[in-house]
């Protein structure tokens, strides 16, 4: 079936970047496979994060199809792009039918985008990773692929005010080579190592990434143990 509505939105998004100016650095992009199912998972630390991941996906022509709260797809302007997309709504008090429609989006050799914490990290570390996408990826025999995004937390997230200004902000995102998810280990067991391998590659997005709080003149978008003012995690949580 044709592919009404993601092209253009893809389009809107790129001319967006640019009016933006955003300055990206995306390296493992080879890694995406060009053609059958995968599970990508991602840290989360912005609301435009879904939008990233796509981007990266994009040298590979391949469509991602995200899982995100129901809440999403009710809203009058992104519920409609959002089905159109074919995105996966997802009940977090009735979870099963959006893992089934993952499952069987991926057993028909689409990427699903998934973010294993559940919601934004606020204090931009990692937190722990929910089993559902080892459990996807060992069920339709397909790899996850692990990525990590840095910077995208300075344009809009949770707790303060977007900046859609053209500020140059520059963008990090790390693609890593696949992993597979083993149906005889058990799905925990994938879930950190899987979670292992992010947290590598936040890392290696970090230490490229070319603005320190100093320069930017502010510390709220940098962790507290690399020397910035967000709040630790457990406050972070606290706060949600």
């Amino acid at each position: 079936m044709a592919e009404l509505v993601y092209p253009p939105v893809i389009g809107a998004a790129r001319t967006m970047f640019k009016a933006l100016d955003l300055r990206f650095d995306i390296k493992g992009t080879e890694h995406i496979p060009q053609r059958g199912g995968a599970v990508l998972v991602s840290n989360h630390i912005g609301y435009l994060d879904f939008v990233f991941c796509g981007l990266a996906a994009r040298p590979a022509k391949r469509l991602v199809r995200f899982m995100a709260k129901e809440s999403v797809f009710r809203h009058k302007v992104s519920g409609p792009l959002m089905r159109a997309m074919k995105h996966i709504p997802v009940d977090r008090a009735a979870g099963l039918d959006a893992y089934k429609h993952a499952l069987a989006s991926l057993r028909a050799g689409e990427i699903i985008g998934v973010f294993p914490e559940a919601t934004i990290s606020q204090s931009f570390t990692l937190k722990n990773f929910k089993s559902g996408a080892a459990r996807l990826a060992q069920e339709a025999g397909v790899p996850l692929l692990p990525m990590a995004l840095w910077g995208t937390q300075r344009l809009w997230t949770k707790g303060h005010k977007r900046d859609f200004g053209r500020n140059h902000i520059p963008v990090t995102i790390r693609v890593g080579e696949p992993l597979t998810a083993d149906p005889a280990e058990p799905a925990e067991t994938v879930t950190e190592r899987l979670r292992g391998r992010v947290q590598e590659l936040l890392e290696a997005a970090q230490r490229a990434y070319p603005v320190r709080p100093r320069d930017a003149g502010d510390t709220w978008w940098v962790p507290a143990h690399l020397g910035g003012t967000a709040p630790v995690a457990a406050r972070a949580e606290g706060c949600r």
